[in-house]
């Protein structure tokens, strides 16, 4: 059992970080932003500090999922470990680093050796986000046998079935639609509708977050979107002086600031909608509910019960409201009826992974899962391919 750890849940859009002993982490947009109307880049949350976030310009450490720009990387992590953000001393502190499921070798040993040289860190646990949703779904459901996990992030969304703790390999699933694919798609309507918002990443983010929710009955809502403003709402943009973040309001509400305004409509389901239907802008894949099934088909019959009755939806796509209520819908149209169907969406989807973590740190056995400095030296990488089953 650790005193502390440090848990860095290394998202693709945002990195979750704070000691075990915390309540909630600390959410750290993982980029660095350069704005127009300022010379200074703006790292991880130092983004607050900007006066003017339109036309924002991101630059990423992740491309589809995988991290591959180590300089920007790294510029975050040091942000994220100085004294502005969540300082550690890695030499008493063991870490715990979330990475994602089948990642490359290159990847991996990369990040052993930034952390056991550069950082000088004594003592590491790599680990899938998955896992730690798994441990912690565990600890808060101890009967059930299995946890089917759905981690609908920022650059994928990924299904992931788990038998009594261990991960079933060829269950695995993964779906190329996440916040970013559904953000871009926003940014493509509504420049083809009303107004060109291509650049405005940051802006638009909000709006999808905002504003965004899945249809219960993807027709019936078209159909009431054609014909009445039940549905649409407008979202005052932010001018970033009276306005820092904009907000949505019902439609024909009296403007009396003279500030941008975006009128939303069918874009508000058909955004979330590529969740289920990812052949929409052109990428042929299963949806997420086929997906689910698909992935407990491929599981051993004896488990395919638990699986169904145990779902667990997390990541930062888990919060858009509806969502839980369709997928159930979903799932058990496409189940054996006489299987119970369950989707679990957790107060806090976003992090619930770092949540896992803590956990895992009053393990009596963490340290056994974890590859210690003088281990590194020793053994090399063979060791951390060995114990650090992702």
């Amino acid at each position: 059992m650790v005193d502390n750890a440090y848990i860095l849940d290394n998202g693709a859009y945002t990195a979750k970080v704070e000691f075990s002993r915390a309540n909630s982490p600390k959410v750290v947009p993982n980029c660095i932003m350069k704005a127009k109307s300022q010379r200074r880049r703006f790292v991880g949350s130092q983004v607050e500090e900007c006066s003017d976030a339109s036309s924002l310009f991101y630059i990423l450490p992740f491309q589809k999922g995988y991290l591959v720009n180590w300089g920007v990387q790294k510029t975050v992590w040091d942000y994220i470990f100085s004294k502005e953000c969540c300082p550690v001393n890695f030499a008493e502190t063991p870490l715990i680093v979330t990475e994602p499921f089948f990642n490359f070798n290159s990847i991996q040993e990369a990040m052993n050796e930034i952390f056991f040289e550069e950082y000088e860190c004594q003592s590491i646990l790599r680990i899938s986000a998955g896992d730690l949703c798994n441990y912690h779904y565990r600890q808060k459901n101890p009967d059930s046998l299995c946890c089917m996990v759905i981690d609908a992030g920022y650059s994928f969304t990924h299904i992931a079935p788990y038998i009594k703790d261990k991960k079933y390999k060829l269950g695995i699933r993964r779906i190329d639609i996440g916040g970013k694919v559904l953000t871009n798609h926003l940014k493509e309507i509504i420049s083809y509708r009303q107004l060109h918002v291509m650049d405005e990443t940051y802006v638009m983010n909000q709006v999808k977050e905002d504003s965004c929710f899945v249809s219960q009955n993807f027709m019936e809502d078209m159909w009431i979107a054609r014909r009445s403003n039940e549905i649409a709402r407008d979202y005052v943009l932010p001018d970033f002086t009276s306005i820092r973040r904009g907000y949505v309001r019902p439609v024909g509400e009296p403007d009396e600031g003279g500030h941008q305004i975006l009128r939303l409509n069918n874009e508000r389901f058909s955004v979330p909608e590529l969740l289920f239907h990812p052949s929409d802008v052109g990428i042929s894949q299963m949806g997420i509910a086929e997906c689910v099934v698909k992935s407990i088909s491929l599981c051993p019959p004896e488990t395919q019960p638990h699986l169904f009755n145990n779902v667990l939806l997390v990541g930062g796509c888990a919060c858009f409201p509806g969502f839980q209520e369709r997928l159930q819908k979903e799932l058990r149209a496409m189940a054996p009826e006489e299987y119970d169907v369950r989707v679990t969406v957790p107060e806090n989807p976003v992090s619930y992974a770092w949540e896992g973590g803590t956990y895992l740190s009053k393990n009596p056995e963490f340290y056994s899962y974890c590859v210690t400095k003088e281990e590194f030296e020793e053994e090399g990488h063979a060791l951390c391919y060995e114990r650090f089953d992702i």
